[in-house]
């Protein structure tokens, strides 16, 4: 783990990452979805009741996300990292850095997962 000095810790060559927040049902199925297109970065379970589930994305896409149903964040004055340590909201790793295909998820992957997920948790829904 390095100190940057900036008050940033990182992972020896990681880089700093948002963190996008979505309900588990549809996270987890954007789960499976980019897991079999190699496309999946580290995931945390994001509160201990696990309704919460978190994807680490590249720096900055917390200033244009805005897809209905999810947040995307970066930590008050300075970004989340790849780091084996967790953010103090997560309950732990669903996907950890050294089981993940990148540091990151690439956010438009991401958005396409979720929506897919959406739209396949809807048509099970119709079924039922």
């Amino acid at each position: 783990m390095l100190d940057t000095g900036l008050g940033v810790r990182t992972v020896a060559g990681g880089v700093p990452c948002d963190l996008v927040t979505v309900p588990a049902r549809q996270g987890l199925e954007a789960v499976d979805i980019l897991r079999l297109r190699d496309g999946l970065g580290p995931v945390l379970l994001c509160d201990g009741s696990g309704d919460m589930v978190g994807f680490l994305v590249p720096p900055g896409t917390a200033a244009c996300w805005d897809l209905p149903g999810s947040a995307c964040t970066q930590t008050p004055g300075r970004p989340r990292t790849v780091a084996q340590e967790l953010p103090a909201s997560a309950s732990g790793w669903l996907v950890p850095p050294e089981g993940a295909f990148g540091v990151a998820t690439d956010a438009s992957l991401l958005r396409a997962a979720l929506g897919e997920a959406a739209r396949t948790i809807a048509a099970a829904d119709r079924c039922t």
